[in-house]
């Protein structure tokens, strides 16, 4: 690959790393300061419930005190908001506070321990609720006895732990959608520039490719050689002109497809393309002879040429390209591996490269398998590397439809 293309493929693979490391050291640095600010507001309501728990205990164990410093006694007590139970040491429940009034008789228990009636099955949801939530505080008596202070975290505490999460949920939702907004109207931008130029190039190629087919009609005039091979495979390589010309003036409009049988189809392009070649290089065609499906010839034949092309490529001096075309009858599908025997591609790449300007080739743009892509995709197919290995070669597999009615995609 050429050194500065593979400089500015890598360089845009280290910004989407380093960018995602700085996105991931916000969410952490979030979520550290709110873990932080929960940790603080726990231990303000831990020592809110121990002065509750006291003040409680103050009242209900020293009733004859002065009546102004029980009055500040009960003020201490009553502000407390977070829900709390109070148990004796056999784990009865002996006052609570800031639960449901609808499910007990008595609202508050009195400083004489009047027997309190409540939900019995609701007290203990909420206890065992309780004793998961926090550890319990311990509250000694001057008798021996020793009661146990049970709560439950504030709701204001309960929805700051969950805050960071919901934030950062949403950011992420927001940067998706901003994300694949602006990266669709960079995409359709670049589409355009794409089908502008293409367009330019097959209305620049019409008028030499017409006046070749001129010349050489006066080659053959002009020299007597009407059937000379030379001439004919000339006249078969400015047609091929024309075809090439004619994809890229379609490039931008809706493809239109007809049905053909997969097999001569292939053969058709192998039998000009391997002429072409090294012959060194040997070509097989296999598989299902009658198998048909959906196609744009001159584009499914760009499809080819490109995989062979990159065969070719992988290809150092002697090898073998294989064709295979496959009816997968279950599924209605055709498979169309095309194999050859070069050098292979690491597994590290077989995503990488279907992407623009990804290139192994030191003088190549590395746009083939991207166009291929794309335009199996017009087909609507798949194509993926279905294996290789390291100087032993490559099975690409191209996916189509047999005999099912689509609508074309836009090229």
């Amino acid at each position: 690959m050429d050194q500065n293309k593979l400089y500015q493929y890598n360089n845009k693979q280290r910004w989407k790393f380093f960018l995602f490391l700085f996105a991931a050291f916000i969410a952490a640095a979030s979520l550290f300061y709110t873990n932080y600010l929960v940790k603080s507001l726990s231990r303000s309501e831990r020592a809110k419930a121990e002065v509750w728990a006291m003040s409680t205990r103050s009242i209900m164990t020293m009733p004859d005190v002065d009546d102004q410093f029980i009055s500040y006694v009960y003020a201490v007590r009553d502000s407390l908001a977070i829900p709390a139970i109070i148990t004796d040491s056999d784990g009865n429940i002996i006052f609570w506070r800031g639960l449901d009034p609808h499910k007990t008789n008595i609202q508050e228990q009195d400083s004489a321990g009047s027997n309190l009636e409540y939900d019995p099955i609701y007290f203990e949801k909420q206890l065992a609720k309780m004793k998961r939530n926090r550890a319990p505080i311990a509250l000694p008596l001057d008798t021996g006895e020793t009661w146990s202070v049970f709560y439950l975290d504030s709701l204001a505490l309960r929805q700051l732990r969950i805050f960071p999460y919901l934030q950062l949920s949403l950011i992420a939702i927001f940067l998706i959608i901003a994300y694949t907004v602006f990266n669709s109207i960079k995409k359709s931008e670049q589409n355009l520039v794409w089908v502008g130029m293409a367009k330019e190039a097959a209305h620049q190629l019409g008028t030499p490719i017409s006046s070749l087919m001129g010349w050489l009609e006066l080659v053959r005039i002009k020299f007597h050689a009407e059937d000379d091979s030379a001439l004919n495979e000339m006249e078969r390589d400015v047609k091929r002109l024309e075809v090439v010309a004619d994809r890229f003036s379609k490039i931008g409009s809706i493809p239109s497809l007809s049905s053909h049988v997969v097999y001569p189809v292939v053969q058709d392009f192998v039998q000009y393309f391997k002429v072409r070649t090294s012959e060194k290089i040997t070509f097989e065609i296999t598989g299902d002879k009658i198998v048909e499906a959906k196609l744009n010839i001159p584009l499914f034949d760009w499809i080819i040429e490109n995989l062979l092309k990159n065969a070719v490529n992988a290809i150092e001096s002697e090898g073998k390209i294989t064709i295979n075309i496959i009816d997968n009858i279950a599924k209605e599908e055709i498979f169309i591996d095309i194999s050859d025997t070069g050098k292979g591609i690491p597994k590290s790449n077989f995503d990488a490269i279907f992407q623009p300007g990804f290139t192994t080739r030191k003088r190549g743009w590395g746009l083939g398998l991207s166009l291929t892509k794309r335009m199996v995709d017009y087909h609507q197919g798949q194509i993926f590397v279905k294996e290789s290995e390291l100087e032993k070669g490559t099975t690409f597999r191209i996916i189509l439809k047999s005999n099912l009615r689509y609508e074309p995609t836009q090229v």
